[in-house]
This record gives C-alpha cells, sequence and structure tokens, in this order.
C-alpha cells in the first residue's frame, strides 16, 4: 500500500502542509505546476480580470508540466491546495483529470485564508471518478491530518 501527497500551491502555504505531511506519514511528494505558473496578479482574486476569476469563470483546464510516474501503485492520494471559490484551483482539476482513480481513498487538504472548505469534496469526485472514498477537510497544518485516512 502506497501513499501519495500531491499537491499545487500559489504562495507557500500548501507547499509547507504537503512536505511536512508527506514526511511525516512517510509518503512519495509531488507538486502539480502548472505550464504558466501563476504570478501575484494571477492570483489577487478581488480583480476580476485576474487570471484565476478568468479560469474559474470559464471552467478552463490549466495545462500542468509532467506526471506522476507509476500512479497505479498508489492505494492513498492526499491532493492539497489553497481554495479558490469554494472548491480546488482548475489546474488541480487538469491534473487529476489525466488519471485513473479507480479504488483509490482521495483526502484533499486545502488551506485558505477565510474561506471554508464548502462542497470541495463533491465538485473534485467529478475529477477522481472510480475514487473508493472522496473526503476534503480545511487545514492549517500537518498536525490536523495526522489521524486521517488511517495511514
Amino acid at each position: 500500500m502506497s501513499t501519495l501527497v500531491v499537491y499545487f500551491s500559489a504562495e507557500g502555504n500548501t507547499k509547507r502542509v504537503a512536505e511536512s505531511f508527506a514526511k511525516e506519514i512517510g509518503a512519495d511528494l509531488y507538486e502539480i505546476v502548472p505550464q504558466e505558473p501563476y504570478t501575484a496578479a494571477d492570483i489577487r482574486w478581488t480583480n476580476p480580470l485576474a487570471r484565476c476569476n478568468r479560469e474559474k469563470i470559464g471552467n478552463k483546464d490549466v495545462p500542468v508540466n509532467g506526471k506522476v510516474e507509476n500512479f497505479e501503485q498508489y492505494t492513498t492520494v492526499y491532493i492539497g491546495f489553497p481554495i479558490w471559490y469554494g472548491c480546488a484551483p482548475n489546474v488541480v482539476n487538469t491534473f487529476c483529470k489525466g488519471y485513473d482513480w479507480t479504488g483509490k481513498n482521495v483526502y484533499a487538504f486545502a488551506t485558505s485564508g477565510g474561506s471554508g472548505i464548502g462542497k470541495t469534496a463533491d465538485k473534485l469526485k467529478t475529477f477522481v471518478n472510480g475514487a473508493a472514498v472522496v473526503e476534503a477537510r480545511l487545514v492549517r497544518g500537518a498536525s490536523e491530518m495526522k489521524d486521517w485516512g488511517k495511514v
């Protein structure tokens, strides 16, 4: 039984949680990297013309660099990201579309400066079709994930 922690981090908060958690549980770690990196202006959600807003409103795929090698070996996958509009950023959804999730346990952990978890798990299910378990929780640090998923 292998475990993978994947994450997308726009400002470093999710990265810190993911790295700490992966180390704590002895999991492999993979960073979701958009082909076009986000700038500070791109994620300024208060600007209606910011890239993050255009992507979410337009329901656009965001191409990613690289692939997880031997993804089929993982039975449990933790997916970390900042909450954007009560769900995962589109770059995370695009990443998820590239894999077979059949039978995998998926635990989404989100970081946020103020938003709640919303219907993140329900929205993510569309992109991890076939997963045995899909849960989501808002976290501030790796310690809040310690016993989650019974890893």
